[in-house]
Formats: structure tokens, sequence, C-alpha cells
């Protein structure tokens, strides 16, 4: 599995999303803008001191995501995330490798790259609350995929 994070604007998310990257690990890119320098200290901070452990990639746009991923083999699939639309995650059929995207915290993932990517998958939650946190996502997401493809037997 990879985590993606388009655009992402608030460094403890992101943080915590490093650390759940390293005690899992699963390769993070971060596709710029960022919202925050990387050595942001509240960054640092909420990815503890596992930031040697993490996987770490960032790519200046889209496009250099989509490179890097076509230079792998077998290449991997590109799971975009949706608050409002898409197969819920439980029912959603992970594949080994995928490349799991959750767009910036304030707006999401924007429509052109939704039009350039038919996977589509989202947590359910009640009407009443707009989506979880990004990094809560992430973890939800990022296991369901690991418990379905079997990556969590190679886990401790």
């Amino acid at each position: 599995m990879r985590i993606v994070l388009y655009q992402p604007e608030i460094p403890p998310n992101t943080g915590n999303i490093a650390r759940l990257c390293a005690a899992t690990a699963t390769p993070l890119h971060l596709i710029e803008p960022l919202g925050f320098k990387i050595d942001d200290k509240h960054l640092k901070r909420a990815g503890l001191d596992y930031w040697p452990s993490v996987n770490l990639s960032v790519h200046p746009h889209w496009a250099a995501l989509e490179a890097a991923l076509n230079s792998l083999t077998p290449r991997p699939r590109i799971v975009l995330t949706s608050a409002r639309g898409g197969t819920p995650h439980h029912l959603f059929r992970f594949e080994p490798g995928d490349a799991i995207v959750l767009g910036p915290e304030t707006r999401g993932l924007p429509e052109a790259i939704f039009d350039l990517c038919p996977l589509r998958v989202r947590i359910p939650v009640l009407p009443a609350v707009r989506s979880l946190n990004l990094s809560t996502s992430a973890g939800v997401l990022l296991y369901e995929a690991l418990r379905q493809t079997g990556g969590l037997d190679s886990l401790p």
C-alpha cells in the first residue's frame, strides 16, 4: 500500500500519518504545495522520532506522482477518497500496492483529479458529520486495505 496526501495543509495531521506509515512500513507521498514547511516543528512533533523510518517522497505536482507510480512494476492503482462519493471502504476491494489518495483538509480533492481516476472510496459517516479528520481517515483506510490484502500478517 501507499498513502498519498495531495496538498496537505495541517502539520499535525501529516505528522500523525507519517507515524502511521512508519508503523506499517507504508510509503508516504506528499504532493506540493504543502501548507507547511517539511521541517515544521508541529509536523516533526506529531511524527515524533519516527521520521527516519518513513519512506517519504515529495512530488512537486500530480503529474510527478503519476510518473513515479508509472515507473513501478506492477503499477499501483490510484484509489481516490471522497467524503461525498465512492464505494464504502468495507465494500471496496483493495489490491496490494494501491495508492490511497487523500485530499487537503479544507477542500478535498479537486474535480480535475477525479476526472483522471475512476476508483473512489469513502468512509461511511452519519449525515450530521461532514467528514473525519484526515489522519483518522488515513488510518481507517490503510488498515482496511492491509486487512483485505494480508498486509497485517507481516506485522508483529
